[in-house]
């Protein structure tokens, strides 16, 4: 089989899609249904939300579980290059043929009904586990919690990552009501760890708690985390942990590092297991340094090309934040967004770290912010600004200027997709 196979069920799936979208479970409890309820034969799961780093915390906790000698089962979204990266089986991505089938699958059982094209993929992922044994199974949510199609399990520890003002549209415009959404995930008497949150966050966390009898184990109460003469500091009730700061850049990752080792001693993975999830853990596009492949090549090797897919105003901080530890060099930024986002709260924080910033648009995303509003948000911000028809002819443009400078590409996981197969 080819990839086109996937492929073609995928875009067949799309035909599905509802007229409007109602987030709701009923869709995906039909079909889970017509498929014998595969959510019922899943490894034990750990389920994390939350508004910035559940990625990066599911990588860590993914790290640290297989250097104990754990299989792990790993769901996430979007995905970058290829659908596949979404479904990880027992520690690697599906094969084309598996992913064939179990889309083939979901679709058969489907049987034309509607239903949204992230509820059916993520069926799919889950029949997909069911089928091959492992020791975990790490699902992320992929919007909200409450109605998030993810959100059919009974897992073994929930997670909660810092809460941020996102997707407004469909989970809310306040803190708490955003919170609402997120907590959602939490089970009657099912342990959640709590990452560091806004006050008015972690009340509405704390309350939905205590409702369920679920145990917390939040940041600041249960566990502490910190950094010390270049090492990450972790304290709770069982001791206190020295471990190196994470493979994954940005003080912002030691918060995320923190949730992923209160997950990993609750579940007795081991103080061997909490090293490897600082050191192992990697993930795609989360400032991620490019080192080969065309773009890299049109440096002329002179220059550094990073890759960042956040897209809020809170990533726009931790962007900005690491931006300004890195060793002393000129930074210039290319950016695309969607029109769904925050572009001048992502872009403010920016202001202060880089030089100039060349707008394009996402190809190929009928969402996407053009390259003119872009450039004219930064502008609004103080950032001198540019645009350009695609990544590689702004890379080029910004070199002929400042020819051994950093050039970070930002702003969208979907933008960040595009680079990484037009690098590949």
């Amino acid at each position: 089989m080819t990839n086109t196979t996937s492929d073609a069920i995928l875009a067949r799936m799309m035909a599905l899609h509802p007229k409007i979208i109602d987030l709701t479970l009923d869709r995906v409890w039909r079909l889970l249904a017509a498929l014998d309820n595969p959510q019922d034969k899943l490894p034990p799961v750990i389920h994390i939300a939350g508004t910035n780093g559940k990625g990066s915390t599911q990588a860590m906790i993914r790290a640290g579980l297989e250097a104990a000698g754990k299989s792990v089962h790993a769901y996430t979204s979007p995905h970058l290059a290829r659908f596949h990266e979404r479904i990880r089986l027992a520690g690697t991505l599906i094969t084309e043929d598996h992913l064939t089938q179990v889309l083939d699958d979901c679709y058969a059982a489907n049987d034309g009904d509607t239903i949204t094209y992230f509820e059916i993929t993520t069926v799919a992922g889950l029949l997909a586990f069911s089928r091959q044994a492992a020791d975990f199974t790490l699902l992320e949510v992929g919007l909200g919690g409450r109605l998030d199609a993810t959100n059919v399990v009974t897992p073994a520890v929930s997670v909660i990552t810092p809460v941020s003002i996102d997707h407004e549209q469909y989970l809310g415009n306040t803190l708490a009501k955003i919170a609402a959404e997120k907590a959602g995930i939490i089970k009657r008497g099912v342990p959640v760890v709590v990452g560091p949150q806004p006050d008015e966050a972690m009340e509405v966390i704390e309350a939905t708690a205590q409702r369920l009898g679920a145990p917390l184990i939040a940041y600041g109460q249960d566990w502490h985390v910190s950094t010390e003469r270049g090492r990450l500091v972790y304290q709770d009730d069982r001791g206190l942990l020295d471990l190196p700061r994470p493979a994954l850049i940005g003080a912002h990752q030691v918060q995320n590092a923190g949730a992923a080792l209160a997950v990993l001693r609750h579940l007795d993975a081991g103080e061997a297991a909490c090293e490897a999830a600082m050191t192992d853990a990697e993930w795609s596009a989360r400032m991620q340094r490019l080192k080969s492949g065309p773009l890299v090549e049109a440096t002329a090797g002179r220059g550094e090309l990073w890759l960042d897919g956040g897209h809020n105003a809170a990533a726009g901080l931790a962007l900005a934040s690491v931006l300004a530890e890195l060793p002393a060099r000129p930074t210039h930024l290319i950016c695309g967004m969607l029109n769904t986002k925050d572009v001048t709260g992502y872009l403010r924080p920016l202001a202060g770290v880089a030089r100039s910033l060349t707008a394009v648009s996402i190809p190929g995303e009928a969402a996407t912010l053009s390259a003119e509003e872009t450039e004219a948000a930064a502008k609004s911000v103080g950032l001198e600004a540019y645009m350009a028809a695609s990544v590689i002819e702004a890379l080029r443009a910004i070199l002929a200027r400042d020819p051994d400078c950093r050039v970070l590409i930002c702003g969208s996981l979907y933008l960040a997709g595009a680079v990484l197969r037009e690098n590949g």
